[in-house]
């Protein structure tokens, strides 16, 4: 029995069928790739996908880092930043003080 796709969700089919392919290559050829990425404001998939001659989303992507961080680190932060662990958002903001300082003592 074949089941229907959602309405909602048919634009998804297309991205559900793409295959993911990982580059093994040497060091020095992702980092070269990485920096084109970067100057051109493309996430390195995109940039591969250019110098292919491969379309890319014209939809503007939210620019952000991420990091994943466990409960220990977590656990850690709140230490560090004399707080409860529980208080992730107040840590979040901490974090990205953080981040903004290293960025602004690395530009000095």
């Amino acid at each position: 029995m074949s089941r229907k796709i959602p309405d909602k969700w048919q634009s998804s089919v297309k991205a559900m069928k793409a295959v993911q392919v990982a580059f093994d290559m040497d060091e020095q050829f992702q980092l070269a790739i990485r920096r084109e990425a970067l100057d051109a404001g493309l996430s390195p998939s995109d940039q591969i996908r250019t110098i292919l001659g491969l379309p890319t989303s014209k939809r503007p992507k939210r620019p952000r880092l991420t990091v994943s961080l466990s409960p220990a680190d977590y656990e850690l932060l709140a230490e560090k930043y004399d707080l409860n662990a529980d208080q992730q958002l107040e840590i979040k903001r901490k974090l990205m003080d953080d981040l903004v300082m290293y960025v602004k003592n690395q530009q000095d």
